[in-house]
């Protein structure tokens, strides 16, 4: 796993719980923690342990608070009632560019992009898929496997499927499994974000998806969702659950501990991003993209620059104007 030893905090994603939604309330510093505090008492968060934050409408959070999830490595994500709209979040926690150089290398790579893409497909697939399949076909298969997953699912559970609806600006008139696909998804989105910006990848340089802030979430998540959301979803609305929102948050993060998600998550990443091809005249071999910013000295000071980019000697440490050469 590239640049794994600079990420020191990353047992505590892989371990930890999943994600927590709160709204209608107010969340202070309590001890090196939190607490969140509403009309019915006091809750305290352990947020060390905790991968992901997403604060719903109505919600107030201290400047301390916010500073204590950030020491702890717990993404914060402001978000829409019930998960359902995403507006910003927070950063993870590792100093280190290396996952994010080679994501970007191979993004930028028609030929790498492309094997990630197969990758992906394969992942998802479950399955070999045969030499000389096109992107497109893969695009194909796909498309059959998820369209068989809701009808499957629609045929064991007696609900009816008219398709994937979804309308932000017209959420109520969605039907109810609609409804429930949307929250859960949601969630799932969240846990991969966080997953992401903790492993140091970015959220927005996304293969399959493309041109979104979080075209790589969706990448990831949809190693996922078939399997995952589409069978809970349909059981959740067969169930008729009074606030059908609510329940199938509490079902996701059931599903995530019981699935052992999280610590899936960030292996599966590396494992898609696992790609070389044939080196090109004056590319950059690999293993140096991979090293570029693992130094061990973004641990000690995460405030450290590091080193300058130089286009004909190696990198510059801290700058030319910095050091004992001439100025």
């Amino acid at each position: 796993m590239v640049g794994l030893h600079d990420l020191h905090q990353l047992p505590k994603f892989e371990d930890g719980l999943s994600y927590l939604y709160v709204e209608h309330c107010k969340i202070d510093q309590e001890q090196q923690s939190i607490a969140i505090q509403d009309l019915k008492g006091k809750v305290p968060v352990p947020c060390a342990a905790l991968a992901l934050l997403m604060l719903g409408p109505g919600t107030n959070i201290t400047h301390a608070a916010i500073r204590a999830l950030a020491e702890n490595g717990c993404l914060v994500m402001w978000c829409g009632e019930e998960g359902i709209r995403f507006y910003a979040q927070g950063t993870g926690e590792t100093r280190s560019a290396a996952r994010l150089l080679k994501q970007a290398r191979l993004f930028c790579d028609p030929a790498l992009r492309t094997l990630a893409v197969e990758k992906m497909y394969k992942m998802r697939f479950n399955e070999n898929v045969p030499f000389g399949t096109t992107i497109e076909q893969m695009r194909g298969k796909e498309g059959i496997r998820v369209r068989n997953a809701y009808a499957k699912a629609s045929k064991d559970t007696g609900i009816p499927w008219h398709g994937r609806q979804y309308n932000r600006a017209e959420w109520g008139k969605s039907d109810t499994i609609n409804k429930v696909l949307s929250a859960a998804n949601a969630c799932l989105y969240g846990l991969c974000h966080a997953a992401i910006v903790t492993a140091g990848y970015s959220p927005s340089i996304g293969f399959i998806h493309t041109g979104k802030q979080l075209s790589f979430v969706y990448d990831i998540a949809d190693l996922y969702k078939v399997d995952l959301i589409i069978p809970m979803a349909f059981r959740i609305t067969k169930e008729q659950p009074s606030e059908p929102e609510r329940q199938v948050r509490l079902a996701c993060r059931d599903l995530f501990r019981d699935s052992n998600l999280l610590a899936k998550i960030i292996p599966d990443i590396d494992r898609v991003l696992d790609v070389e091809g044939p080196p090109k005249d004056g590319a950059v071999p690999a293993e140096a993209v991979a090293s570029e910013a693992g130094d061990d000295d973004f641990d000690v000071d995460p405030a450290l620059p590091g080193k300058l980019w130089d286009p004909d000697d190696d990198d510059v440490q801290g700058g030319r104007n910095f050091g004992d050469g001439p100025r």
